[in-house]
């Protein structure tokens, strides 16, 4: 391997630097209407009028459609299905009929010549709710709940029966979503047959997305095509089926015209799925000697109004990975899953694992101070250890046994440790010389994470005639730079220059098999089904070149895009040469066989692999104000092999960055009548250049996943996955707390309610 391992630079960078990318909101089509979405103004209600008359008179509009103009019980179903879970009495409709159950839900949607008229028609309708109580705290009693999930092994109660120490601890973690550069657009444009519909703006499960819609509107899902974006960001939020995504192209279909939908910023932050928000009653057991007898937890997960395409995907995530890399003889995990009258749930960057992270590392950071043992030392007592590895738990997650792959998760944090230690963490933690109401702290992390979910991803790789190498993959681009990785894959399983790869991610035409790019498996499926059909190209290149060279394959090379005879390199075809070899009524194909120089491969992944690794901040409060700034940030994260380790360094670090938000910043708050109060920059507080510090990452391949061909593993959650745990357990630190800090995020207001906000230096926790 020659291209793998390299920081090359991104293949994307060239257009999207020079301004020519094409996101969302790029894309129109001549005669192409506006769509604008009417929203419930009220949290809970019952519809008794939706009056349309005056918007549908408004110079310009060309419809005003509500629930009663759709099929009734539309509802959009769940993607990530959880075995033995009924969900069906909690769907969303496409558009609320008799009840609305959050501010934000659709109600109708208004289509005119120009997107300012359609916004004047859209405040003119007239609604009539009736007003019900809003439901706003998923612990009140008695709960609407969807589903009741648990996870475990082993006796629990007996190990805490039995137990030297318990120790126990109340988190919240706060609701904040992802905020992608651009908000969700859509663009449909019908087409010369009936059904025919060509879709801009779907991303992350395209061809989910496609087949959706096809049952949908009731058409063959091949006169549906979903053409590749830019889009500035994923995240989780991005590309589920949403209201939206059925409406726009009904109603191109319905009117037969393009129709084109934006999403403002407002629009975005009270209806796009938001994630996290759940409540830990978390405990362990420890024998004398410091070591995990027993780990139980408790989850409440306010999931809002409705169950979404996600389902309970996030918290069965939640409970089913919260052992994380520790050896928990018994476990048991149960979560409510809560509705409220809130925007509804879905999955954010690290689902499920960053709020489980964070219950759990903040727990094993009180019990060391309740124990009495430095919270790295209690750490490593607990560890798995390289020779338990693969190590099975008794528990299944998205339809797979949790088989932690491999690993030797005690030698990581020992390299994070010494790492922070040469830095000089422990020199800035300890704070000398600070103003009297400074305080500074060091947290510490561990976690494991998945990636890789299949079942599968299917890839197509071609030679064309110039000798250009086309990669077609299910992956899609949300600027985690797939096209780079994909095209280093296929470069080096071919014998390319990465100059002649060109990579298509995302068009369903292109590639009609693909399952997208969620759960960190665009490198580990997807990269591994881009190797096995770059790898048959490659044989069949060689076995091309034999026949013309008159030569055995055995003594044939590839390498640099040409087949030449080793010991005469003088005697070569070129990728081009060969795929004109291999044209259709080309001699040197046998009777009956395929022309064209390419192949299609499947990757099936029946288990997923399990990365892992350390966060450890620095930070400093002022517990005057209760200001939390985050000094320095270390990542250290096993990957198993870095296709692109600049690539990989971006991810870690970019998480990072939505991990302190999380953490001390970003929140979705409600009053008291359900009407959101964060629904601007204003009030949802994005982290800045100037809040985030910065970041070293430890990149780590000495644990290759025995998965997949490549080794890999995946890079796009491990830097936001312990961030919540990573801060609060230094701000405790900082403040020289004895329990738990309570609730992220940490803000001013609470970092100043929290006991002992006053008192000295913190002591524990530093490396």
């Amino acid at each position: 391997m020659t291209v793998i391992g390299t920081r090359l630079p991104r293949a994307e960078d060239p257009r999207l630097l020079r301004g020519r990318g094409r996101f969302g909101d790029d894309f129109s089509a001549p005669g192409q209407l506006w769509a604008r979405v009417v929203r419930s103004p009220a949290a809970h209600g019952e519809v008794r009028d939706l009056d349309v008359t005056e918007a549908r008179n408004v110079p310009g509009i060309a419809a005003v459609v509500t629930a009663g103009d759709l099929p009734r019980d539309l509802v959009i179903p769940v993607r990530l299905a959880i075995a033995d879970t009924d969900l069906s009495g909690f769907l969303q409709p496409v558009l609320a009929r008799d009840t609305v159950r959050y501010v934000g839900e659709p109600l109708a949607v208004v289509v005119g010549d120009d997107p300012y008229a359609c916004e004047d028609a859209a405040e003119l309708v007239g609604i009539d709710i009736g007003g019900r109580p809003a439901v706003l705290d998923a612990r009140q009693d008695p709960p609407r709940v969807a589903a009741e999930l648990t996870r475990g092994y082993g006796d629990p109660g007996a190990a805490f029966a039995r137990a030297a120490h318990v120790v126990e601890i109340d988190l919240a973690i706060g609701r904040h979503s992802g905020v992608p550069l651009e908000p969700r657009c859509l663009l449909a444009v019908p087409g010369r047959e009936p059904g025919e519909l060509a879709i801009f703006g779907m991303t992350k499960v395209p061809v989910w997305n496609r087949d959706l819609l096809a049952d949908l509107l009731g058409v063959d899902e091949t006169l549906i095509r979903v053409h590749a974006i830019d889009a500035g960001g994923g995240f989780g939020v991005r590309g589920e089926f949403y209201p939206e995504d059925f409406l726009i192209p009904w109603l191109a279909l319905r009117l037969d015209r393009p129709v084109k939908w934006a999403e403002d910023r407002a629009e975005h932050l009270m209806a796009v799925n938001h994630s996290r928000q759940q409540y830990h009653r978390i405990a362990a057991a420890f024998d004398a000697g410091g070591r995990i007898l027993a780990l139980t937890d408790d989850v409440v997960q306010d999931n809002g109004a409705y169950c979404r395409t996600h389902g309970v995907a996030v918290p069965e995530l939640t409970v089913a990975m919260l052992p994380g890399p520790y050896r928990v003889p018994a476990y048991r995990g149960r979560v409510r899953v809560v509705l409220t009258n809130k925007t509804p749930c879905g999955t954010y960057r690290a689902p499920g694992r960053f709020e489980g992270t964070a219950a759990r590392e903040h727990l094993l950071d009180v019990a060391a101070t309740r124990l009495g043992l430095d919270p790295v030392e209690l750490r490593q007592r607990n560890l798995l250890t390289r020779s338990e590895m693969p190590h099975e738990r008794p528990i299944s997650t998205l339809g797979t046994e949790m088989i932690l792959d491999t690993g030797d998760y005690p030698a990581l944090l020992a390299a994070a440790v010494a790492e922070a230690g040469r830095l000089g963490y422990r020199a800035l933690s300890a704070g000398t010389a600070l103003p009297t109401r400074k305080r500074r702290g060091f947290g510490l992390a561990m976690f494991v994470e998945k990636s890789g979910l299949g079942p599968q991803e299917t890839a197509d790789v071609t030679v064309s005639r110039s000798g250009t190498v086309h990669v077609y993959s299910g992956g899609t681009s949300l600027g985690q730079g797939i096209e780079t990785v994909l095209t280093q894959i296929a470069a080096d399983a071919i014998g390319a220059d990465p100059g002649a790869i060109r990579v298509t991610a995302g068009d369903t035409a292109a590639q009609p098999f693909g399952a997208g790019s969620w759960a960190s498996r665009s490198t580990v499926v997807g990269g591994s089904a881009v190797h096995q059909a770059a790898l048959a190209v490659r044989r069949r290149a060689i076995e091309l070149a034999a026949r013309v060279l008159e030569a055995a394959e055995e003594d044939l090379d590839l390498a640099g895009g040409s087949v030449s005879v080793r010991g005469d390199p003088a005697v070569r075809l070129t990728l081009a040469d060969l795929a004109k070899v291999a044209a259709p009524a080309s001699r040197y194909l046998k009777e009956g066989e395929a022309a064209g120089l390419s192949a299609r491969r499947r990757f099936e992944a029946s288990h997923m692999t399990y990365p892992y690794g350390v966060h450890a901040a620095v930070v400093e409060v002022d517990s005057g104000t209760g200001r939390v700034r985050v000094l320095r940030y270390l990542v250290a994260y096993e990957v198993g092999c870095a296709i692109n380790p600049m690539l990989v360094e971006g991810q870690l670090r970019g998480g990072v960055a939505q991990g302190i938000g999380g953490a001390l910043l970003e929140e979705f708050r409600y009053d008291e009548d359900g009407q959101p109060q964060a629904i601007t920059f204003i009030e949802y507080r994005l982290p800045t250049a100037a809040e985030i510090p910065p970041v070293d990452v430890l990149l780590c391949q000495e644990s290759p996943s025995p998965g997949n061909p490549l080794g890999v593993m995946g890079a796009g959650e491990g830097g936001i996955s312990a961030a919540g745990a990573a801060v609060a357990n230094a701000v405790r630190d900082a403040l020289g707390l004895p329990g738990s800090v309570g609730q992220l995020p940490l803000t001013p207001a609470r970092v100043c309610a929290l006991p002992g906000a006053i008192a000295g230096p913190g002591t524990g926790g530093r490396p």
